[in-house]
């Protein structure tokens, strides 16, 4: 049997597998200094100057004005980019890490939905599977709250804020989507963290705590690692087909799961793996459809 070689793995998948792993960190980083008493706003405000600062230059790199064309537009996806990054944030700090990051992965339920409405898109077959699948792996998961004899339920409003994150998520793609027909990738990448800044420095107001050295070590290693998941993701998308490269970032759930058992000693349930097993599923479905459904369709023509 051949050894193994890295060398071996396309360079897309090495760069999606990066980019899961960066968000992964980043999200164990957000839990790890809100134990330690360090608030929502202020750990979107502190992933925000990072961000800022790695995207001004980003930008000034290429030569192009940081405004962009459609500036409406680009602050619209910096408003709901933010939003939901405080969802998603009030959720990682709330949940175990392996679920939180399960529930973002309900995005494309939304996104379809949402492509259908405002971009004119027709729905596919193999998205209207993975709408049952998350759909159902959605209940798996949420289930034991409406038993009180089943342990290891989930706080039902910080699921319903995942969601929500998972929501604002697919509202800033379709956007995104949308302004990548007129702006570079670094313009619209800059309006997040242009938002995100104030925004969460308003809502601090009076509940900002002082962190220590290490803990402002670890929120910008939030930053750091935020950009290492965006790098990675961009790289991916450039260097191999979409749906070939997306299909690899669903490692980032077996990331969080070792990270959360590792650093936080969370143990997923068995409805976490259920759920979560059902909604990867129909994840994969939507972006390998074509694919999965091939030998399906033919065999339906041969027995016509």
């Amino acid at each position: 049997m051949p050894a193994f070689s890295f060398s071996r793995i396309p360079v897309g998948v090495r760069f999606m597998i990066l980019s899961a792993f960066g968000f992964a960190v980043m999200s164990a980083c957000v839990k790890y200094v809100s134990n330690y008493g360090i608030p929502v706003f202020e750990i979107v405000a502190a992933r925000a100057l990072v961000s800022l600062i790695i995207s001004y230059a980003d930008v000034k790199r290429k030569g192009i004005s940081v405004w962009g064309n459609n500036k409406p537009l680009l602050f619209l996806r910096g408003a709901v980019g933010t939003m939901s990054l405080m969802c998603v944030y009030y959720a990682v700090t709330t949940l175990p890490l392996a679920e939180a990051t399960i529930l973002q992965y309900v995005h494309p339920v939304f996104t379809a939905l949402l492509g259908v409405l405002f971009l004119k898109e027709t729905v596919q077959k193999s998205t209207l599977i993975c709408i049952a699948f998350c759909l159902a792996g959605l209940f798996v998961m949420v289930q034991p709250n409406m038993h009180s004899s089943i342990n290891n339920e989930l706080p039902l409003f910080s699921v319903m804020i995942a969601l929500c994150g998972a929501f604002g998520s697919s509202i800033a793609y379709v956007i995104v989507r949308k302004l990548s027909q007129t702006e570079d990738s670094s313009v619209i990448i800059f309006y997040f963290p242009l938002v995100a800044l104030p925004v969460s420095s308003l809502l601090i107001w009076d509940n900002f705590v002082w962190p220590s050295l290490f803990l402002t070590l670890m929120l910008i290693m939030v930053g750091i690692f935020t950009q290492i998941g965006q790098y990675g993701l961009t790289k991916a998308m450039q260097t191999q087909a979409a749906g070939k490269a997306s299909a690899y970032s669903y490692v980032q759930i077996v990331f969080s799961a070792l990270l959360g058992v590792w650093v936080f000693n969370e143990i997923p349930s068995i409805w976490t793996y259920m759920g979560g097993s059902l909604i990867i599923t129909g994840a994969l479905i939507n972006v390998l459809g074509v694919k999965i459904l091939a030998p399906f369709k033919k065999t339906s023509k041969t027995n016509t």
